[in-house]
């Protein structure tokens, strides 16, 4: 099935459909914990319901304990269409996040940081169309074929997203596949402003999703040449603030702007930061 003209596409995403679904028509994936928002988990949802055809994988990128995962499965399921859906991530907890997340959710309290046999257990109602791959996500590579669906919210540092935007986005849909941006708006991570911006040619902006998420059009997957000018690891703050700058101009639409100059204040208060956990706020 043939994607819609482009601008069909962006009216589509601009009306937001999925603050429409009723938070119940998540099921059981509604138990499983996360750190989104509820917002955040319809999208999720609605992208693999109503947006995905089964051409390709969906693919997360920092699932943490399965909750965005779990969205995106039993969107699949209701859509019945069977494409592979692979997750991944650390699969650790810090005894803070336990406390936070995990155990308001119901999970027990357990000893060390391990969450994989959580995260599995929570994932059993999908576990026929979900794949789980532990450990560095920079690591485990990709050599599943095709890709749909990107939800990228592990890109906590430069070398990171370098490293995921390398392996992942050649293998996007061309004219079809959404990448799923977690923490685009996040003042602690302005470099995922200012790679998509160097990616603007392959990369069209649709929506932002409360709180920090920003929806992508993928026109074409960038090749190797361009992924090199897009890397991050080595800018300049001069040319980071740059991107953001750009970005904040050319989503002025979404109304937005007050997170892009958090972004650039973050950057001035962090000279040289490339780790989103070690910026200090503004």
């Amino acid at each position: 099935m043939q994607q819609p003209p482009l601008d069909d596409i962006r009216a589509r995403f601009a009306a937001a459909p999925w603050e429409a679904i009723a938070p119940t028509s998540l099921g059981v994936a509604r138990k499983v914990p996360s750190m989104l928002s509820e917002t955040e988990r319809k999208l999720y949802f609605w992208a693999a319901r109503d947006w995905a055809q089964g051409r390709g994988a969906i693919v997360d990128l920092g699932c943490f304990a399965g909750g965005s995962t779990a969205c995106l499965a039993e969107g699949q399921r209701q859509a019945g269409h069977g494409a592979p859906i692979h997750g991944y991530d650390r699969f650790t907890a810090t005894s803070g996040v336990k406390k936070r997340v995990l155990q308001p959710a119901g999970i027990p309290p357990f000893r060390g940081r391990d969450i994989l046999p959580v995260a599995q257990a929570l994932l059993s109602p999908w576990s026929d169309r979900v794949t789980l791959h532990p450990g560095e996500i920079e690591e485990n590579g990709w050599h599943g074929g095709p890709i749909e669906i990107l939800v990228l919210d592990a890109c906590k540092s430069t070398e990171a997203i370098d490293r995921m935007s390398q392996t992942f986005y050649p293998a996007l849909i061309a004219g079809g596949a959404l990448v799923i941006q977690q923490d685009y708006f996040h003042w602690r991570q302005p470099w995922i402003a200012a790679q998509m911006e160097r990616l603007a040619d392959h990369f069209v902006p649709l929506a932002p999703c409360p709180d920090s998420t920003m929806i992508f059009f993928c026109r074409k997957p960038p090749d190797a040449a361009a992924l090199v000018r897009a890397a991050c690891t080595r800018m300049r703050d001069k040319d980071l603030i740059a991107g953001v700058q750009s970005a904040r101009a050319r989503l002025a639409g979404f109304g937005m702007t007050d997170r892009f100059d958090h972004m650039i204040a973050a950057i001035r208060a962090n000279p040289g930061q490339r780790i989103a956990w070690r910026f200090e706020r503004p």
